[in-house]
């Protein structure tokens, strides 16, 4: 069995240089904190930046420092300070960042910066490159690595790979201003299995799939070239034990053992009958909604002020990125408003909000948790927020109330907090209200409820059930019995032609032979197919045939001086030598669909009608996914109840066409077979039409679909590109 890698920007420790020595710490963060248990029960490699520039470590160090990395099962991806400022500190904080948490107006994209991160991306794909072993599982976590999983795919097709965003993935309208939206939906794209922690943000990811790289999205699998890669929820855990037994060993604590700020805290609930605590704790970031929550709490003591000198707000704000202006602003802003507040309601016995400016111990944070009545958790956009699901988890007594904001994952989860929102100032102000004045059984109630979630569903149970999916995504993989055609496989095919001695080549031609255009008309064939397919016809004994749902004029006009085998509109008509029409039948059904389909042109900008001699052909490649999705089964259910017995439905890519029912590709398949004793049969076709061709050929044929989809056929190519090389291969094979 193979380990588990897991990529992320940076590693759960950090090297820290303390004067002329080196010291390892713990690096804070959902992130780290969630998956260290993961990493530790598990056979895994933690491949992340260390936390401190290479240029700062002298040679002889760093032997000693790598080493003791190594045996904690971690491996350093080594960054100069240059690229820290570039990388860290660019394209992911000041654009990424601001953009996917709405703050479009913060949002900064810059040339050399995406350049950088490029650069960063692919230094740690090499890293996970120089560690892979057969059998081992790649999963990647965050915005800094989103283009990881495509170079590393690229690179190691055969490598099962996970990604998972842990802050939102912003609506479509907001994701398509970033400059580069098509690369990082590719690079996350690489990935087998992607995670999110809501539902909303998986489906806006794949409304931007479908909108910007108008790739198939089937509920939450995507079509992606050869590959099917799948889409999912998975909202994060704590480790839900480690804080509810912390908080009841606080609860024992005797007097000796209580820390200051315990101390403290019992002092104020003293100094007032029924004193309050409210909790606030965040990174200081312009995502968390400080200033609005200062805002809301001040509005509650303006508007209740019996309350005055019995409910105090402590305030955790943990530093973050205090070098970038927007920061330093907010700062500035932070220390404005909670000053004013308190020099507003302040008295000499009492002060409104106790605001702290800096990190906290694990000791003081279960102090804070466990002592606060009311925690106060209002982001104004957050991925999930495990503060919120931490402060629960301490609730050893049932009591406490959890206020909690709509726009922060968690909620979808913590429905029985008082959700709010964080824009309303006065609903947040009469939440805090009624916190204060919920009874004890109904804040039980509401706690209790929450606490079996959050311990049945820990961190643990959200590891484990990513991984199974993944696992599990990449076994259906392993059972698919079509096969990619590679260089063995080729020389095989070629050595089959080359010994046989009556040679059949079907070849479909859009999406096969050329790759499809939104203009039809444009899809022309290069000269260098031309002149391949000339190549092929010349040579002795093989009979080739291009067999299209494109019209006679279309293969006549590119095809017909080749003295070839032309089928046109899926097997409705032949030439060998002249073109021939299978049956000369009413073809009045075309007139009464026309209008139909001109109506649903008329109300569907992007699509567009194509009229044939047999069939109509209604095309949707260029509408708006969401709409064209409705429209074509809209469209459908119309020809069904409308269509006589002798037409047919055909649902193609990005297409709906209606053509008659009697005939079809594998009809006249069955026509050139018969009667001749073709040793050496070889099809190859991209869509739905193209199955009856795989289905009615023997057994012995190789029958290959261009594109990696559900299939009669056999082996499966890529793309057109495969299909050129192939045969080109097997011609020149026959020379040699």
């Amino acid at each position: 069995m193979g380990k588990n890698i897991i990529v992320s920007n940076r590693l759960p420790i950090k090297i820290t240089k303390v004067n002329n020595s080196f010291e390892f710490t713990t690096t804070s963060g959902g992130l780290a904190t969630g998956m260290k248990t993961f990493h530790n029960q598990n056979n895994s490699l933690w491949i992340g930046w260390p936390g401190i520039g290479i240029n700062e470590i002298d040679n002889e160090s760093w032997g000693s420092l790598e080493i003791s990395l190594n045996k904690g099962g971690y491996y350093p991806v080594n960054l100069n300070n240059s690229e820290i400022d570039d990388f860290y500190y660019g394209l992911p904080n000041k654009c990424l960042w601001p953009l996917f948490h709405y703050f479009i107006e913060y949002s900064i994209f810059n040339d050399a910066q995406w350049e950088s991160y490029v650069a960063i991306n692919q230094k740690f794909s090499e890293a996970v490159i120089e560690n892979i072993s057969a059998g081992d599982t790649i999963w990647i976590h965050d915005y800094q690595l989103m283009l990881c999983p495509k170079m590393i795919k690229d690179l190691r097709p055969d490598v099962n790979i996970g990604f998972f965003l842990h802050i939102p993935f912003p609506s479509f309208e907001i994701f398509r201003t970033f400059p580069k939206r098509e690369s990082i939906l590719e690079g996350v794209l690489g990935a087998d299995l992607i995670g999110f922690h809501t539902y909303d943000y998986e489906r806006h990811f794949l409304s931007s799939v479908k909108r910007i790289l108008r790739l198939d999205v089937n509920f939450n699998k995507i079509s992606f070239g050869i590959r099917e890669v799948v889409v999912n929820t998975f909202p994060m855990g704590i480790d839900y034990e480690k804080f509810n037994l912390n908080a009841k060993k606080q609860q024992e604590q005797k007097s000796d053992e209580k820390s200051e700020l315990k101390k403290q805290i019992e002092l104020h609930k003293k100094s007032s009958n029924n004193g309050k605590l409210i909790l606030s704790i965040d990174r200081l970031d312009y995502t968390k909604g400080v200033i609005n929550r200062i805002k809301a709490f001040e509005l509650f003591l303006i508007k209740h002020p019996e309350y005055l000198e019995k409910v105090r707000l402590v305030m955790l704000t943990v530093p973050s990125r205090s070098d970038v202006p927007e920061y330093k602003k907010l700062k500035r802003d932070t220390d404005e408003i909670v000053g004013r507040v308190n020099g507003k309601f302040a008295t000499v016995n009492w002060t409104p909000i106790w605001y702290y400016y800096r990190s906290m111990s694990f000791e003081d944070l279960i102090d804070l948790y466990s002592n606060a009545d009311i925690a106060m958790i209002t982001p104004i956009r957050d991925g999930m927020n495990l503060v919120a699901k931490e402060y629960v988890a301490t609730r050893i007594n049932g009591d406490g109330v959890l206020i909690l904001s709509e726009m922060a994952g968690a909620s979808k989860e913590l429905f029985q907090a008082l959700v709010v929102n964080p824009f309303d100032l006065n609903s947040m102000s009469e939440a805090i209200f009624k916190a204060i004045n919920m009874p004890l059984e109904e804040q039980q109630q509401r706690n209790f409820s929450m606490q079996k979630r959050l311990s049945r569903y820990n961190v643990n149970r959200w590891a484990k059930d990513f991984m199974d999916e993944l696992n599990s995504e990449s076994k259906s993989k392993e059972t698919n019995t079509i096969i990619k055609i590679d260089n063995p496989i080729s020389k095989v095919i070629a050595n089959a032609y080359n010994t046989a001695q009556k040679k059949l080549l079907l070849l479909d031609y859009d999406g096969t032979l050329v790759e499809f255009n939104e203009k039809p008309e444009l899809a022309i064939p290069p000269p260098e197919l031309l002149k391949l397919l000339y190549k092929i016809n010349q040579c002795s004994n093989t009979d080739l045939v291009i067999i299209s749902g494109r019209d006679q004029l279309f293969l006549d006009k590119w095809f017909g001086r080749m003295n070839l085998t032309l089928v046109a509109e899926h097997g409705y008509y032949i030439k060998t030598e002249k073109w021939t029409e299978k049956i000369n039948n009413n073809k009045d059904w075309i007139q009464n669909f026309l209008p139909i389909f001109n109506s649903f042109t008329d109300r569907t900008p992007g699509s567009f009608v194509e009229e044939k001699q047999n069939s109509l052909v209604w095309h949707y490649r260029k509408v708006d996914p969401e709409l064209a999705s409705k429209r074509a089964v809209e469209l459908k259910t119309v020809v069904d109840g409308l269509a006589p017995e002798n037409v047919s439905l055909l649902n193609m890519d990005k297409a709906i066409e209606i053509t008659n029912s009697q005939f079809n590709k594998g009809t006249a398949v069955s026509e050139l077979i018969s009667n001749k004793n073709y040793d050496f049969k070889l099809c190859i076709g991209d869509d739905v039409t193209d199955e009856n061709m795989f289905i009615n050929l023997p057994e012995d044929a190789y029958t290959i679909k261009v594109g990696k989809k559900t299939t009669a056929a056999k082996y499966y190519l890529k793309n057109p590109l495969g299909v050129k090389n192939l045969l080109e291969f097997i011609v020149n094979e026959k020379d040699k």
